[in-house]
């Protein structure tokens, strides 16, 4: 569905992109994940054909660089870009018009595909007094309408509620199962979790890539798992000699070597600074622990 070869991108001295090769094959739901500044938007913004590369290719569908057909994708950029004065049915039917859905094509498909995302009740709300989550729902319906084989989505639950994520996320399958193919970017790893193949970008460059089981198995280190009520426990680890101590939530992950010796460390430290309060086991390494480590400077 699309081959991505040696692609860069530089901004005068800045490179953003720099040479970075990946395949989505079609039917997969494939995220590209990494924090800010690693090149995410730029990447995808090439491949919609709304930024030209500096160098390598894009393959879609057998076509270069700028020469995929439009009605094969749908594009969401990371920002809102719908007109917030115009109602959900006007932007709907004016995004319509620009792929050529007109009249009754407009009417049938646009309830249908508003239904499917939870916007059919407020077709006359303007865009502008929709909630975050219902603008990207909104903006979701508008890359549709074309029927597109191809959703290309940047950050698309970015900044909105963790219901209305999990909301758009059980969108993003239900259409993956009737056959469309997803690339999607995400700073988030649970996001991540639920791809079938990942690409961690860090500084513009791909440092992993597979599935989520396949990059977790990359990590080398044990992880032990600390929860407690208790608020000092990190600065009672601070010294402990360990290979990383990381929080995540209400969490924190200690990377270790052996489990079994750095486990009753670990409670004589606890034992000597009165915490009694507290759960420890070994898990199995996270995405965020794999992430972590890869993304060090």
């Amino acid at each position: 569905m699309i081959e991505v070869r040696e692609l860069k991108k530089d901004f005068g001295q800045v490179k953003a992109v720099r040479g970075i090769s990946f395949t989505v094959h079609k039917g997969e739901i494939y995220g590209i994940v990494g924090p800010d500044g690693a090149g995410k938007t730029t990447t995808l913004r090439m491949i919609a054909g709304v930024m030209k590369p500096s160098g390598g290719e894009i393959l879609l569908s057998d076509q270069k660089n700028g020469k995929a057909v439009p009605g094969r994708m749908g594009y969401m950029p990371q920002n809102f870009s719908l007109y917030e004065e115009f109602s959900v049915w006007e932007n709907m039917d004016f995004v319509g018009s620009m792929y050529g859905v007109t009249g009754r094509n407009i009417g049938t498909k646009g309830e249908e595909i508003l239904s499917l995302v939870g916007l059919l009740n407020f077709t006359d709300r303007p865009a502008g007094k929709l909630s975050g989550g219902m603008k990207q729902k909104l903006a979701l319906a508008c890359a549709l309408l074309h029927e597109p084989e191809l959703l290309i989505l940047d950050e698309p639950s970015r900044g909105v509620d963790p219901v209305s994520r999990r909301e758009f996320w059980e969108i993003l399958y239900r259409l993956n199962s009737e056959g469309i193919t997803v690339l999607v970017s995400t700073p988030y790893m649970d996001e991540a979790e639920l791809c079938s193949q990942l690409a961690f970008m860090h500084h513009g460059r791909i440092l992993l890539s597979g599935s989520p089981n396949e990059i977790c198995r990359q990590y080398s280190w044990k992880v032990l798992e600390i929860r407690s009520p208790e608020k000092r426990i990190q600065k009672e680890l601070e010294g402990f000699s360990s290979h990383d101590i990381n929080s995540f939530g209400d969490t924190i992950h200690v990377a270790v070597e052996d489990a079994f010796q750095k486990t009753r460390e670990i409670e004589h430290i606890f034992a000597d600074s009165g915490i009694g309060d507290y759960s420890i086991r070994e898990i199995s390494p996270s995405l965020e622990d794999v992430f972590v480590e890869f993304s060090k400077d």
